[in-house]
């Protein structure tokens, strides 16, 4: 549905005030790829854990793109078990185009097509954090593996990559999805990444799955 090549089209930061806190705790993570996934390159579908700076990815606006860096992080590294607010969410196989089950973090930036995003926005294309997409289609809160790994590609403009053969995933430019998507980059677009609550709204007026 999205193609290989990219579509051109103009994006803009709509993240809420409040969007920034809670968002990133020093014992754990909410956005970035989790170890297993497969992003698409220049030489097929890689598990990202296996992605290094210099690497080309496919990206949905700039078609192959380099890494800049790659960062990776323990999901939780703190005392006790991981809160539930942390907890990653499974996705069914088909949900987003997935081709498997995938699983995705909260703050996760996930690019839908919805028609109510295009009347509102002016975009039929709109970044969603994951953790809007609880209780949609069977997706649903897991509790975390020990050994569970996030893996962040940076790029030196903010990106959207294709994983696990059609969902579509953001990765901003040199970090934090939330702290870097206000940059104004020339060679890229800027993003439209809505608010939690913006996102809900989206997500159960249904024109998401159409």
């Amino acid at each position: 549905m999205f193609g290989w090549n990219g579509a051109k089209r103009q994006k803009t930061y709509l993240a809420s005030k409040g969007a920034e806190r809670g968002y990133r705790a020093k014992t754990g993570v909410m956005s970035g790829v989790v170890s297993g996934t497969k992003v698409a390159t220049e030489f097929g579908w890689r598990d990202v854990t296996s992605l290094q700076a210099g690497d080309l990815v496919l990206t949905f606006d700039g078609g192959l793109q380099p890494i800049s860096s790659v960062s990776r992080t323990p999901l939780w590294s703190g005392e006790g078990a991981c809160p539930r607010n942390f907890w990653p969410l499974l996705v069914p196989a088909g949900v987003l185009e997935n081709d498997v089950a995938m699983v995705l973090l909260p703050r996760q930036g996930v690019m839908l097509e919805s028609d109510v995003a295009e009347e509102t926005l002016g975009d039929p294309f709109a970044i969603v954090p994951a953790a809007a997409l609880e209780g949609v289609h069977g997706i649903e809160r897991v509790f975390p593996q020990d050994d569970m790994c996030v893996v962040t590609l940076h790029f030196d403009c903010a990106q959207v990559v294709f994983a696990e053969q059609g969902a579509l995933l953001f990765c901003a430019a040199g970090g934090d999805m939330l702290d870097t998507a206000t940059r104004a980059f020339d060679a890229t677009p800027a993003y439209t990444v809505l608010s939690l609550v913006l996102a809900t709204e989206v997500i159960q007026s249904g024109a998401v799955w159409a």
